[in-house]
């Protein structure tokens, strides 16, 4: 009889664990459209990885899968991340205290892990090579990972908890833009020193359109941006004079890709080269000729032309059309939200997948200036893809729909909390 009741208390304190975990979540109610659209692009972009990666896979690795293969793996951890966090209320990012630290929740600690990544990256990186002298890579035991892939999920969610708990204020320049340019500019400043000018631009444009959503006053928005390009413009200009440096390179490259194809421009040129080659309906699957060590980092940043390549014209618009319905479901997950800790969330994530996705395309095809970006859940990069997955997990989990509130959870913070801290009451489920 006593081993009966130690064994209720035991499954009682694991049910009251499960439900602190998953919070009010009612099952099968996830957008069945996105998640459709992320295991296609999953999916396809793994094949196609395969396809584009064998030449240079099977030259330096011995096995013309061997980037398959790690991508394959990647992709499986990924997903169980997906699954996870779908199920995993998203409001224990700030519902969640750190113990001992009473102000401090997982979205603040997220923060400060990825600040401290970004700066150990610079102190002990090392060169993944061909990015001429770049630190992108922190190497921890066995894990080689990429920081700035980490940084991006890690801001989003710190943002999205800040603004919310903050929203009466955001319409100020000081609490509304300034609080959060601070924040931003330690990101900011390691990523623009690794150097990882495509990277530095696409947090910038996240942290941008947070901070619309967050309901900040355009007009001092629209003065700061400004203020930032001109900022950019200045390095690049600065950075652009000195003869060699990376910005350079790229600029020339940018300017007349066929001027020294057989050195500085072989890359920008060869890409486009594979991407005429395909023609309406492309070489056939496994057929382009470019990958066989013609184009470099066909198994990264250009994957896509390699897709052009095999499935042409037609094949390249159906990826392009999965991608802009994924984005579309993504911001009308965040449209139908019903609280705007969660908006935000959806908002940033969708936002990240949807700039990424229309600079590597415009990088490929030389649009705007080589910058190493990759093309999401195509590119080859193991913390790329989990983060990318960890991030449609969350997405999926907003899409539950599980709250109908009587009001807005921070209608009283100013009043209720000396500190600003928002806690959060979930609302009665319909």
């Amino acid at each position: 009889m006593a081993q009966q009741t130690a064994k209720r208390k035991k499954m009682g304190i694991v049910k009251t664990l499960g439900r602190a975990f998953l919070g009010d979540v009612r099952y099968g109610e996830i957008s069945l459209p996105f998640f459709s659209y992320v295991m296609i692009l999953i999916v396809v972009g793994l094949v196609m990885m395969a396809s584009a990666s064998y030449a240079w896979a099977y030259a330096n690795e011995g096995d013309g899968l061997y980037y398959a293969k790690n991508q394959a793996i990647s992709a499986v951890i990924g997903f169980i991340v997906m699954i996870f966090l779908a199920g995993m209320d998203y409001h224990n990012f700030k519902k969640i205290k750190i113990p001992g630290l009473r102000n401090l929740n997982i979205a603040g600690l997220l923060y400060l892990f990825g600040l401290i990544m970004l700066v150990l990256v610079l102190l002990m990186g090392k060169d993944e090579g061909g990015s001429m002298g770049a630190k992108r890579w922190l190497v921890i035991g066995p894990i080689n990972f990429q920081p700035s892939e980490v940084a991006k999920l890690t801001l989003i969610v710190y943002f999205a908890y800040s603004m919310e708990k903050k929203f009466k204020k955001m319409n100020k320049f000081v609490p509304g833009i300034l609080y959060y340019a601070l924040f931003l500019a330690p990101y900011a400043v390691c990523i623009g020193l690794e150097p990882h000018l495509s990277g530095l631009v696409l947090i910038c444009a996240i942290a941008a359109a947070l901070i619309i959503c967050g309901g900040a006053n355009k007009w001092w928005l629209i003065i700061f941006l400004v203020v930032g390009i001109l900022g950019i413009v200045i390095i690049i200009k600065w950075q652009g004079g000195i003869d060699g440096s990376y910005v350079a390179t790229r600029l020339k490259s940018w300017r007349d890709p066929f001027a020294d194809i057989l050195n500085e421009t072989w890359q920008t040129g060869h890409s486009l080269i594979a991407i005429g080659s395909g023609g309406l309906f492309g070489l056939g699957f496994g057929n382009s000729r470019e990958k066989y060590l013609y184009l470099p980092e066909t198994k990264n940043d250009f994957v896509f032309p390699i897709v052009c390549e095999e499935l042409g014209f037609i094949g390249a618009l159906a990826v392009i059309f999965v991608f802009i319905l994924l984005i579309i479901e993504g911001y009308s997950i965040a449209a139908r939200c019903r609280d705007r800790f969660g908006m935000l969330l959806a908002v940033g994530f969708t936002t990240h997948i949807g700039i990424q996705t229309v600079f590597n395309l415009a990088v490929v095809s030389n649009l705007i200036p080589n910058t190493g970006i990759s093309l999401p859940f195509f590119s080859y990069g193991g913390t790329a893809l989990i983060m990318q997955m960890a991030e449609m997990g969350i997405v999926l989990n907003i899409s539950r729909e599980r709250y109908f509130p009587e009001k807005d959870d921070t209608d009283d913070d100013d009043e209720n909390n000396d500190d600003g801290e928002d806690e959060y009451d979930p609302p009665k489920e319909a």
